[in-house]
């Protein structure tokens, strides 16, 4: 079951990309996680857009923007887990700065390709994208000081699998600074599924009780969830934020 999740996910977001990559004008941007108000660029101040090229903004379909409370600093190394068009890898990246970087990790290879041409065009040099699945980060163990993700955790088949991840990854005294579709507690399953769709970051969302659990049980410490806007009935995007001890 897990594969053919990772599959129909994959498919949906190379469509995404093709269409940003193809530019086709029609002003509704590519289909992902949108379910209406507070998903994609809607989600960025306009000084943040203004910094990153037309096609990564067109290809946001994340639910918050986690660059805004990552606190990145100078020379840091910088994870996104699912970057997409690039637009949180680009943000970072400057933010950082020349002596930092910035990863972006991605399994689609139609995402990968629009991110590499966005950050080209944004003149950013201290950005690497890597092809991956965020269950099975390739990098080394604490080789990060910073992981973000922009409403791509809520898509994983394997979420204890991509908590552990993040830890691994981390350096000791590293942070999260994650974007995600978060779960009333009272909501069931099946009453998270008949909201939206697995593939619409809706379903596979985990409860805020679950998402606190899931993170202290992998190591992590001083875990906030914090709602920030309602996305359907009970269902929220949310900002999450852990520290490795």
């Amino acid at each position: 079951m897990g594969e053919e999740l990772r599959e129909e996910v994959r498919e949906r977001y190379a469509r995404a990309a093709l269409e940003a990559l193809g530019g086709d004008g029609c002003g509704c941007g590519p289909t992902g996680c949108e379910q209406g108000a507070g998903f994609g660029a809607t989600v960025y101040d306009p000084a943040a857009l203004a910094e990153v090229p037309d096609a990564a903004a067109l290809a946001s379909l994340g639910c918050g923007n986690p660059v805004a409370v990552a606190e990145l600093r100078e020379g840091e190394v910088v994870l996104d887990l699912g970057s997409g068009g690039g637009i949180d890898v680009i943000l970072s990246a400057r933010r950082v700065g020349a002596t930092g970087k910035a990863y972006g990790l991605d399994m689609t290879d139609e995402m990968l390709e629009l991110a590499r041409r966005n950050a080209e065009r944004a003149g950013v040099r201290n950005a690497e994208f890597l092809k991956g699945y965020i269950e099975d980060v390739p990098l080394p163990d604490a080789s990060v000081d910073v992981i973000i993700s922009n409403c791509v955790v809520n898509l994983s088949a394997d979420k204890p699998r991509v908590f552990a991840e993040m830890f691994r990854v981390l350096r000791p005294g590293g942070r999260l600074g994650v974007a995600d579709v978060v779960a009333d507690d009272a909501l069931s399953p099946r009453e998270r599924a008949d909201r939206g769709s697995f593939v619409g970051c809706i379903a596979g969302a985990l409860s805020f009780s679950e998402y606190r659990r899931g993170l202290e049980r992998a190591g992590f410490a001083d875990v906030e969830v914090e709602p920030t806007h309602e996305v359907a009935d009970g269902m929220h995007g949310a900002i999450v934020r852990a520290r490795k001890p």
